[in-house]
């Protein structure tokens, strides 16, 4: 297999379009759809669907794209480190969900790393399909990923499919967030009817892959308020909590001294009886670093301390 032919495959998956390839790549369109015969030819698989809207990936060209893109990743690697004169640095990459008691676990963890070993750490905060994708698609190691227990077939089979592994870390029921001034703040019981006058914070982008957009917030955000915000970073989702007195967020247990940084309170609604868990995944083929030993162990002292004190 010619690695060249690996870069071409990955260029027309990139920009859809033999002809828009061969012109980025700099060379005659007809060579272009030779080589990628060739390659499908070599390969004894078809590589792309050729639709009215371009050369899309068949569910095998997917597969072989994930691992080109790590092979081709890899290869430019090597290629700066020794073009550069570079010592090899220990690599920690993970993608994770919005969540303080995960980022408490990378923060002891980032602490544990000792100043004498050469290290890039990389901690990326996305949805569930974003996580999985950037570990078949932008070589990362691990990715936790989170979804309603309701969904755990759908999950399962997808991670199947796609050559991950995925194991627990923790389930639990969402838990209400609010300021201090909030005027449920002080109240014992909360019931959703409670909250139907209050804005809610979300995130925004839950993502269930098997669901229109729509319907997934029908599903993940129970439906009883009018009026919400949607917000993609957390400190702004906290601030937003801490600062306007008529919002409120449903949200995992999150540490003490974090709720305490943003004066805010936690409170258990007892009509929520919707279970969500979250997932450590991994390619199946991938053996587990000392830095991402590390890190879990540091993720299952935080969970402890936060999700199940």
């Amino acid at each position: 297999m010619n690695i060249t032919y690996l870069r071409y495959a990955v260029e027309v998956a990139r920009v859809g379009s033999i002809n828009r390839a061969a012109e980025t790549l700099y060379m005659a369109q007809p060579n272009l759809s030779r080589a990628i015969r060739d390659l499908e030819e070599d390969l004894g698989i078809t590589l792309f669907s050729r639709t009215s809207k371009g050369m899309v990936p068949t569910p095998n060209g997917e597969r072989f794209l994930a691992y080109a893109r790590r092979i081709l990743s890899q290869i430019a690697e090597v290629e700066t480190m020794f073009r550069e004169g570079n010592v090899e640095k220990e690599r920690f990459s993970i993608s994770v969900p919005r969540t303080s008691y995960i980022s408490q676990a990378f923060l002891q963890f980032s602490r544990r790393v000792h100043a004498d070993r050469r290290t890039e750490l990389f901690y990326k905060e996305t949805n569930s399909l974003r996580a999985i994708n950037n570990i078949l698609q932008s070589d990362y190691n691990l990715g936790i990923i989170r979804y309603a227990a309701q969904h755990e077939r759908y999950f399962a089979d997808m991670l199947a499919e796609k050559g991950l592994v995925g194991e627990m870390v923790t389930e639990f029921k969402y838990v209400l967030a609010m300021g201090k001034t909030h005027p449920l703040a002080a109240k014992a019981q909360i019931g959703y009817a409670d909250l139907a006058p209050y804005v809610e914070i979300a995130h925004a982008d839950p993502y269930v892959p098997s669901l229109p957009l729509r319907e997934v917030r029908k599903e993940e955000l129970p439906d009883n308020t009018d009026r919400r915000i949607f917000v993609f970073e957390r400190a702004s989702q906290f601030e937003l909590l801490s600062e306007n007195p008529e919002t409120f967020m449903w949200i995992a247990p999150i540490p003490e001294n974090v709720a305490t940084r943003f004066s805010l309170v936690q409170r258990v609604c007892n009509e929520n009886k919707k279970l969500y868990r979250d997932v450590l995944i991994h390619r199946k083929d991938y053996r587990l670093s000392a830095l991402d030993k590390m890190f879990i162990e540091e993720l299952y002292r935080a969970r402890e301390r936060v999700i199940q004190e």
